[in-house]
């Protein structure tokens, strides 16, 4: 994947697709409080929207979620402010700063294992709390921005690239970094001693149905260690898309090959089984132990599973490395939550 320029991290020419989309998403987790936070916010200047999403993990294992929605018809850049949720580029490519002063609803999270509805945040009958959240964090870029501005030069576009290019984007790029900062929660401060995350900008026609499934990665060992990327189902087959930065070197992810231990829904993530296999032909393993799981969504539609997740890296030798990051699944699923693709 290549290594984007400045540029992209400032607001795109919007095109006139009616699907057009401009997002901005950000992770995050500090295991030393068990506190972190997933946060997109979305500009759809066709259809005449901007919208925030912002969810942030508790420590007591409960997980706040907020949503809110604006009018906006033209494209705009930072600093980017909905419903009292801020995004601020401090330096392209380098750092950005996330202030947040919500009042939120929070339902308690726990880990994937029992049937539908117990394993999940977000899931049917869970009962809610209000809560009030402020956020102060910067994040600071670990690695390079990789991904793609759309067709290089010269270089002509898979059938499943072409396949994905009306539903989840032209353009993408991901970043893993360092974040500093504090989560307060009901007036009890957590600070941000040992936290890291990914973000990610998309830029296109994004059509959130298109996709008959995805597996997303956000991965972070410490501060010398990253992966990030995509499996995509496409109407072509599957598209695989990654980077893995290690000790300062970057290579592009050829395959992630996966096996998914599910929840007794069938459908949630519990563990994570990953081969990321790059283009110099090494084989990372990795396992993922999902901690909670949120979802967004409903059956009859799409489904997101933004599984918080512990990983654990297997070098060769056979020394075990720890870190954290997510493990995102989505499903086009059917009244009864049967997905349309089998999980594997």
């Amino acid at each position: 994947m290549p290594i984007l320029e400045p540029e992209h991290d400032y607001p795109h020419p919007v095109e006139p697709d009616s699907a057009w989309s401009e997002s901005y998403y950000f992770n995050a987790y500090d295991p030393s409080s068990d506190t972190g936070l997933f946060t997109r916010i979305g500009i759809r200047p066709n259809e005449g929207t901007m919208d925030v999403g912002l969810s942030v993990w508790l420590p007591d294992g409960g997980l706040a979620e907020f949503r809110h929605t604006v009018d906006q018809s033209e494209m705009v850049g930072s600093p980017l402010a909905v419903g009292g949720v801020r995004y601020e580029l401090v330096e392209a490519m380098r750092c950005w700063r996330i202030v947040a002063d919500i009042d939120a609803s929070a339902r308690q999270c726990r880990p994937p294992v029992g049937s539908v509805g117990s394993g999940e945040a977000g899931g049917p009958g869970e009962a809610t709390r209000p809560v009030h959240v402020a956020v102060d964090a910067v994040f600071e870029s670990l690695c390079p921005a990789v991904g793609s501005a759309g067709q290089q030069r010269g270089v002509p576009l898979s059938v499943q690239a072409s396949s994905a290019t009306s539903t989840t984007g032209k353009g993408h790029l991901e970043q893993a970094g360092r974040w500093t900062g504090s989560v307060i929660v009901d007036g009890t401060r957590h600070e941000w001693d040992d936290a890291h995350g990914n973000r990610d900008r998309s830029w296109g026609p994004r059509r959130w149905e298109g996709s008959p499934m995805w597996r997303w990665f956000s991965i972070n060992m410490g501060d010398s260690l990253h992966f990030g990327g995509i499996r995509l189902g496409t109407a072509a087959g599957d598209l695989h898309r990654g980077w893995v930065f290690e000790n300062g070197h970057m290579a592009s992810i050829k395959e992630w090959q996966l096996q998914t231990e599910l929840a007794d829904d069938g459908l949630t993530q519990r563990v994570v089984h990953l081969v990321a296999v790059d283009k110099r032909g090494r084989s990372h393993l990795l396992t993922g132990e999902v901690m909670r799981t949120a979802v967004i969504g409903r059956p009859g539609g799409t489904v997101i599973n933004e599984g918080l997740t512990r990983w654990t890296y297997r070098k060769v030798g056979g020394e075990e490395l720890l870190g954290y990051g997510i493990a995102e699944y989505l499903h086009q699923v059917d009244a009864d939550g049967r997905p349309a693709v089998a999980v594997v």
